[in-house]
């Protein structure tokens, strides 16, 4: 959905893509661009068309005017698939990008083949205390100085992705007919029942644990792209 002072054909999200074949594309978390997934493009795209986009108002992709909401980044996602004519993808999501991809996946899983969710979280209070309790307080700051300082609208719109959602119901995930897998880090700042809860809201989904924190796809690349390609290549 866009809103009248923004029509499709002047929003474009920038995006970076590699290699051919069955196209990949792939969402990189809050604050972050395309660029977090290096190491995933160069594997990759040996084999699938890996498309790493930007995220709205994140890196290379203008802001617009539309809502800055993960509902919006999937109405966002679902517009660039169409405009480049992508259909039956495969989708990796890294932290709110694997949000966007829930909410995406629920809402058009006729686009989607296969889905890979990485810390991704369906409610604020999926985020371990000690990492969320940090960011509502600085939203809660970010919310008044930014009356002040119009250049802190941008970090209260990104705190407010992590503090007002997302709302994403398990009993909603139980009707995905998309074979998904969730993976996490051992010291994700997921919970690690809430990472299960994913999983196993998500009918006939795979569960993997690697040894990290929240960012396993920069700090253990290769045993993260083994494990995703593996259950990419599973019929």
């Amino acid at each position: 959905m866009f809103t009248d002072r923004e029509t499709e054909k002047e929003f474009c999200l920038y995006y970076t893509e590699k290699g051919e074949g069955m196209p990949l594309v792939l969402l990189h978390g809050n604050g972050e661009d395309g660029s977090y997934f290096v190491h995933q493009m160069d594997f990759f795209s040996r084999e699938y068309r890996v498309i790493a986009v930007d995220t709205r108002g994140h890196g290379q992709s203008p802001r617009g005017t539309a809502p800055f909401t993960l509902e919006q980044f999937a109405e966002d996602l679902k517009y660039f698939l169409d405009v480049n004519g992508l259909s039956k993808i495969i989708l990796l999501g890294f932290s709110d990008g694997a949000n966007i991809a829930m909410i995406f996946a629920l809402k058009y899983p006729e686009y989607l083949k296969k889905i890979v969710l990485n810390g991704g979280n369906l409610r604020p209070s999926g985020v371990r205390a000690g990492v969320q309790l940090p960011i509502v307080l600085g939203y809660a700051m970010v919310a008044v100085l930014s009356l002040f300082d119009k250049k802190l609208r941008r970090k209260k719109e990104l705190l407010g992705l992590m503090v007002t959602g997302p709302h994403i119901s398990p009993e909603e995930l139980l009707k995905l007919g998309v074979p998904t897998l969730v993976i996490a880090g051992t010291k994700d700042m997921i919970k690690a029942s809430h990472t299960r809860e994913i999983h196993e809201s998500i009918p006939d989904s795979r569960l993997c644990f690697l040894e990290g924190s929240h960012f396993i796809a920069g700090e253990q690349p290769e045993e993260f792209n083994q494990t995703v390609y593996k259950f990419l290549k599973e019929k």
